[in-house]
């Protein structure tokens, strides 16, 4: 890929479209393409034909998703499903159609079982149960990665999944109905020091174990990707280690400056017991991420303060 390229990010609304936006328009590449929802439905298979048939496109970088944690996605399985189904079935079948080059699709680490071998490997997919609280969402992921090989092994395309683990950073989902772990322990964190609050609630028993990546850094990856011949297939991306849901409230309470107690509600599900990503094929083309976890959570709920509007609390230096 060169920077006159014609990149589709479709979703640059969203945490990670908008971090893609960011790092291409950072590297130069000139010629990006968005729509919003409004402008372009992606569910509606006539429209994204139609946006195809005229648009040009070289590349195509597919980060739209409906996304959500625990609660969202227990309670809504069918409406994930559909969505992310149609989106990626829609996109992906039109480029071919209209002769794209490159696709990137972002699938997700949810995607793998439940009970798996850690640190987790590309080729663990398929091996055993998913996580039932989030199946339709990784279902409808697992399908859009197969449709990918699919293309490619018909049709002889360079289409190629990355799978990120758990995300966070700039733009993220706050709304503590649908958001994922991180994003909820800021803002709860946030509104409990803000209140003069003597406890925060974790949901769960904070056992359970996870990674968590800048999305900053999944951008890097995926222009890593287009501007390098890695190859088609699945790879994982992220940093290579976890810590317990524990161990990140203490993190996020620190950051934020929060000193009450932590409670644990063992009466919410834990969801997976663990997932750390094993990151070494990514990793053995060279790439590898940047940002640990103490800046990123810094960076993070400085994002937090500015985008909601929240006062910076006195004892809080890094927003």
């Amino acid at each position: 890929m060169d920077t006159n390229s014609r990149i589709f990010v479709a979703g640059h609304r969203g945490m990670v479209g908008s971090a893609l936006v960011r790092a291409l328009q950072a590297r130069g590449y000139r010629n990006l393409v968005t729509r919003t929802r409004a402008e372009l439905d992606l569910t509606d298979q006539s429209a994204v034909d139609a946006f195809f048939d005229t648009a040009q496109i070289d590349a195509v970088l597919l980060a739209a998703a409906k996304v959500g944690g625990i609660l969202a996605n227990s309670t809504q399985p069918a409406q994930f499903a559909y969505d992310n189904l149609a989106i990626e079935t829609n996109v992906i079948r039109a480029a071919y159609q209209t002769g794209v080059e490159r696709l990137v699709f972002f699938g997700s680490s949810c995607i793998y079982p439940r009970e798996c071998p850690q640190p987790i490997r590309e080729t663990y997919l398929l091996t055993s149960p998913l996580e039932p609280t989030n199946e339709a969402y990784a279902i409808a992921k697992i399908a859009g990665l197969k449709l990918c090989e699919a293309y490619n092994r018909q049709y002889g395309t360079h289409y190629v999944s990355l799978m990120p683990t758990n995300l966070y950073g700039p733009n993220d989902n706050y709304d503590l109905g649908s958001s994922h772990v991180l994003p909820a322990l800021i803002r709860k964190a946030h509104e409990a020091r803000a209140s003069g609050a003597a406890s925060l609630t974790v949901w769960g028993s904070g056992t359970p174990r996870r990674e968590f990546l800048h999305v900053d850094d999944l951008a890097d990856a995926t222009i890593f990707v287009l501007e390098h011949e890695t190859g088609d297939g699945v790879y994982n991306v992220g940093v290579g280690e976890d810590l317990s849901i524990r161990e990140l409230a203490e993190r996020v309470c620190e950051t934020v400056g929060f000193e009450g107690e932590l409670v644990f509600d063992t009466s919410k599900p834990d969801g997976t017991p663990r997932k750390l990503l094993d990151v070494s094929r990514l990793g053995g083309l060279g790439w590898r991420a940047h940002i640990g976890l103490e800046e990123g959570l810094a960076r993070t709920y400085g994002d937090f303060l500015h985008t909601h509007g929240a006062p910076v609390l006195e004892a809080h230096a890094q927003a």
